[in-house]
């Protein structure tokens, strides 16, 4: 019978306790809880008595009758004090979990979860028996008559506090943590106290709701518990509801939070002691673990989800609970909808905070398996029936995947932590035939005269979806080939978009990562050199050019040294009480040397205290003749680093293309960046700083950067802050103009792809056809030879082009052109013997050559890089992996004039050749540049795009012409070229969407 009615006057509308009363009349009314009294409640054992005796008599009469033949009349009261001695011992997780047992009785179960399947209808039972309830106004204490809003209760046992406050009488969700910091002391009340009481207490208004299961009075730690609010931080409206109503309400189809169905789901499957914190999962979590469990509980295998959550998301736990539920997930038939769950993750050591998540989510340890040793671990674990296999990518071998292919009949859960490019590729491409079981696999051929047709075919239908492995790939930052291979997409036609989002920008707002940008420095460098030899010819071309700029680069270290050391003592060396990190981000391995000297160099010339660097960098360098490794030089092996940073003997790491990516260390503050970042790489880079740690706000992390302007990072960070999309999508037919380029080249025939394939798709191979193989292909590779350096060029792009677009596609689109699969294999194979021909000049800038007159670093910028909200940016759709279009006719008539006309001005013999080098990096800066392409006039968009495409190549390796005066000397010329190659790639963009329409 209700207590509570619903019916309120107008008068009292907008009270805080017309919020509570709406609460409990919908716990009560849709979602099964009974309303109880507080004079129901026992203050000393902090349990509704009455409801605990009343679940155990009706679910376990035998058990019952067995307590009151040993205790009597006295068996309810001794249960009790059972119940509340372990309790106190074990905790409230453990009880409702396990149960309470005497010495001389059998274990008596506090509570009944959801069976994994339905065979057992009295499962199903005992699960409905569950009595939930709700009291409103509990005089909680013994000591004082505070009461608590309202508490939910499972069989008598408290579960959750709520404390709720209404935004129309002035109080809000900061009201209610105040109150229980500051007014709800722990200590002496049972219902309060760590792991005895109720698991989560949350506080709550009208907009939004956050929850903490350990009540530390000031200390107190609360986490947000909102659904998020279109990628932002808060809820967005219901219609006819508050904002809070997915607590208690069905919203949009998904059941409340404190449903039968998910509350109990959270106790049994979700909530682990972790840290001294009890874990309850945060909104984002459970509603992704629940989504992509009814999803392939209703669709089975063979299924793509891609799920972009942020760093500070707690990706780990959402994994383990994940691969947890499909390891005993049941279909409809109550058969097991996966054989095995694999967890794949890109970094060679596997992380061991995984492994230990998975292990605590109730899967007996028999049934898991780390393969960190070989591929054939892997397949024995495959073999036993390992549940869940946590692995890395690099134990998916050819030899692997041959010992696999007699697993038929067996479906599998593919979860890929960290998903790039690298699972859209060769590597995911492998592991996806290691599992694939498709019918056609177990067809018997009935002629013997066309297998290698039968073969090919085999091979094509690999690469397409199979129906027996599901794709579960977890990213902050998914590339477009990433978004294209495991997006949720409606029909072919339908642009892909995640399965499920948490932006970067609401986990910055919720405050479980900080925003690395606030802070942002950037400076010029100014120099002046001398040649010592005026007329060198060594200086001529933009080769020499970034030759001199390397030569400045590195002999300015010095003075960058002394700005960062000071910066650092100044800004950050005191934050986090001493405790703060920084880290210098370097162009190569040698300027990750010359900086670490430097750097300790002014250290101690200074007599600087309590500060030290480090380096981190791969392999063995040689400077000025002696050989370094980065063990050596710190003093220690290279897997012990990230445990020396993070003592107080050291504060500086420099890095030079590691530690980048999938480092962790939150007392990290200051970031220097002495080399050119772009698109992801910048994300994944100086995300290295957004951790959070006690003291550290986005205030206290500095980034000063040598090398780029605060808009190429704002451009780099647009795609990701927010719900990463494409701009368009893929064109498979992109493969025949690939395909169409390679013929053109003229240095491949069908017959030699034929005589290739006839030999490779045989049933068996011998040394005598591995020969053969040799020989066909050998006779492309000598006529590439002969070509020029331009058309050699130009081909093997294409080949390797070719390779990674058909990789893609294959896993995408559904190809039956079995040309196509003819001519990947030849291509894979030839891509292996196409050598680039050009030849490097092997000469270094010295002080004996040039010397440096004057040199100043300048701040440039100092402000905010972060996007403004709604400030995103598409990725663009991937284009056959980098093939450049051709130039129209008009195109062609007017570079020639151009050429002409730079060549008759200055003496020069500048080539078409030279253009098709320009065009291949004026193509990737049209890339990063082309929303700003897009959206303006040409004349308006020309000034960056030339700047932005000289940085480029006076960076890149290439063998080039004598090039460098039309950069320096003759702005008008250079214009003229800048602003071809922007119509020109315009151009192609334009044709691009059209083609799309």
């Amino acid at each position: 019978m209700a207590i509570t009615t619903d019916t309120i006057s107008k008068t009292k509308a907008h009270n805080e306790e017309t919020f509570e009363i709406h609460v409990v009349t919908q716990l009560t009314s849709k979602q099964g809880y009974r309303e109880r009294s507080d004079s129901d409640y026992n203050v000393e054992l902090a349990l509704d008595t009455e409801l605990v005796l009343e679940f155990v008599k009706s679910t376990q009469p035998d058990v019952w009758k067995g307590l009151e033949t040993k205790l009597g009349a006295k068996a309810g009261e001794m249960l009790c004090k059972e119940i509340d001695r372990t309790l106190k011992t074990q905790g409230t997780l453990y009880v409702l979990r396990k149960g309470v047992q005497f010495t001389w009785s059998g274990p008596i179960k506090l509570c009944y979860f959801k069976p994994a399947s339905s065979i057992n209808p009295n499962l199903e039972a005992q699960y409905q028996s569950n009595i939930l309830s709700v009291m409103r106004q509990v005089h909680y204490s013994s000591k004082n008559n505070n009461s608590i809003d309202v508490v939910t209760f499972v069989n008598g046992i408290p579960v959750a506090t709520l404390e709720l406050k209404n935004e129309m009488t002035g109080q809000t969700i900061t009201n209610a943590k105040q109150q229980y910091k500051y007014d709800r002391k722990p200590a002496g009340e049972p219902l309060l106290t760590y792991k005895r009481g109720a698991l989560v207490h949350i506080a709550v208004d009208t907009n939004e709701a956050a929850m903490t299961t350990k009540l530390n009075n000031g200390k107190t730690l609360f986490l947000p518990l909102n659904r998020g609010n279109n990628g932002r931080a808060g809820n967005p409206d219901i219609v006819n509801e508050f904002k809070t109503a997915y607590l208690y309400a069905t919203v949009d189809g998904q059941p409340a939070i404190f449903s039968r169905e998910v509350m109990l789901d959270i106790i049994a499957n979700y909530m682990q002691e972790d840290k001294g914190f009890l874990v309850f999962p945060r909104f984002h979590q459970v509603d992704t673990v629940r989504k992509l469990l009814a999803h392939a509980k209703a669709n089975n295998a063979g299924q793509n989800y891609l799920i972009q959550h942020s760093a500070g998301s707690g990706k780990t736990w959402t994994i383990a609970w994940t691969a947890a539920g499909l390891a005993k997930l049941h279909n409809a038939e109550d058969k097991n909808v996966f054989d095995s769950v694999i967890i794949i993750s890109d970094r060679t050591v596997l992380d061991g905070q995984l492994q230990e998540a998975v292990r605590k989510l109730g899967i007996a340890k028999s049934y898991i398996e780390t393969v960190d040793k070989t591929s054939r671990q892997l397949k024995e674990a495959l073999e036993n029936g390992k549940k869940i296999i946590v692995t890395t990518i690099q134990k998916f071998t050819t030899e692997t995947i041959a010992q696999m292919t007699e697993m038929a009949g067996k479906k599998f859960a593919v979860i890929i932590d960290e998903a790039h490019g690298s699972q859209s590729g060769k590597a995911a491409e492998g592991l996806h035939r290691t599992l694939a079981q498709n019918e056609e696999e177990a067809d018997e051929f009935e002629s013997e005269t066309d297998l290698v047709a039968e073969a090919i075919r085999k091979a094509q239908m690999d690469r397409q979806p199979s129906q027996n492995i599901s794709y579960l790939a977890f990213t902050a930052t998914p590339k477009n080939v990433t978004l294209e291979r495991f997006g949720t997409r409606d029909s072919v036609d339908d642009f892909p978009h995640p399965f499920h989002l948490y932006t970067m920008r609401q986990a910055i707002e919720e405050g479980f990562i900080l925003d690395v940008l606030q802070n942002y420095t950037t400076y010029k460098s100014y120099y002046e050199l001398e040649k010592v030899i005026e007329d060198d010819p060594r200086f001529k071309g933009s080769k020499a050019s970034r030759k001199v700029a390397r030569y400045v680069s590195l002999t300015t270290v010095d003075q960058k040294a002394a700005v960062i050391v000071e910066h650092f003592k100044r800004h950050i060396q005191l934050s986090l009480n001493g405790q703060a990190k920084a880290m210098i981000v370097t162009q190569s391995r040698e300027h990750a040397y010359r900086h670490y000297e430097a750097i300790k160099g002014y250290i101690k010339d200074n007599g600087y205290k309590n500060l030290d660097a480090l380096i981190a960098f791969s392999g063995s360098l040689t400077v000025d003749g002696q050989s370094h490794t980065e063990a050596e030089l710190n003093g220690f092996a290279e897997n012990k680093l990230p445990g020396y940073f993070d003592t107080d003997a050291y504060q500086v790491l420099v890095v030079a293309n590691k530690y980048q990516t999938g480092f962790d260390q939150p007392k990290l503050c200051g970031m220097y960046i002495d080399r050119k970042l772009d698109g992801l790489q910048c994300v994944q880079t100086l995300t290295r700083a957004n951790r959070t740690f006690e003291g550290k706000s986005a205030e206290s992390i500095f980034i000063m950067d040598f090398q780029n302007s605060i808009e190429d990072i704002k451009e780099a960070f647009k795609p990701y802050f927010e719900a990463t999309e494409l701009e368009s999508l893929t064109q498979p037919e992109q493969i025949y103009d690939l395909k169409n380029l390679i013929e053109k080249a003229g240095f491949i025939d069908t017959d030699s792809v034929d005589s290739f394939c006839e030999i490779f798709f045989q049933p068996e191979l011998t040394t005598t056809d591995r020969a053969k193989l040799e020989g066909i292909i050998n006779q492309t590779v000598n006529a590439y030879k002969t070509a020029d350096v331009a058309a050699q060029s130009e081909f093997r792009q294409a080949v390797k082009s070719y390779c990674r677009f058909y990789n893609f596609i294959g896993q995408v689109f559904p190809i039956a052109d079995a040309d196509l699969e003819r001519l990947y294999w030849y291509c894979d194979w030839l891509s292996k013997k196409l050598i680039n021909t050009k030849q490097e000049d092997d000469f270094e800038i010295t002080e004996e050559m040039v010397r440096l007159r004057k040199f100043r670093l300048e701040v440039t910028q100092k402000g905010s890089a972060s996007p403004a909200v709604g400030e995103t940016a598409p990725l663009q759709a991937i284009t056959a992996f980098g093939v450049n279009a051709l130039p129209t006719e008009e195109e062609e008539v007017e570079l020639s004039q151009i050429i002409r006309a730079f060549n008759d001005k200055h003496g020069t013999s500048f080539t078409e050749e030279d253009m098709i080098r320009f065009g291949q990096h004026a193509s990737k800066v049209a890339e990063d540049m082309k929303s700003t392409i897009m959206n303006n006039p040409l004349d308006v968009a020309l000034d960056s795009f030339a700047d932005k495409l000289l940085d480029r190549m006076l960076e890149a390796s290439q063998n080039n012409q004598a090039v460098d005066s039309i950069m320096t000397t003759d702005a008008e010329s250079w214009r003229s070229i800048a602003s071809l190659l922007l119509r020109h790639n315009k151009r192609r963009f334009m044709d691009g969407m059209e083609g799309r329409n």
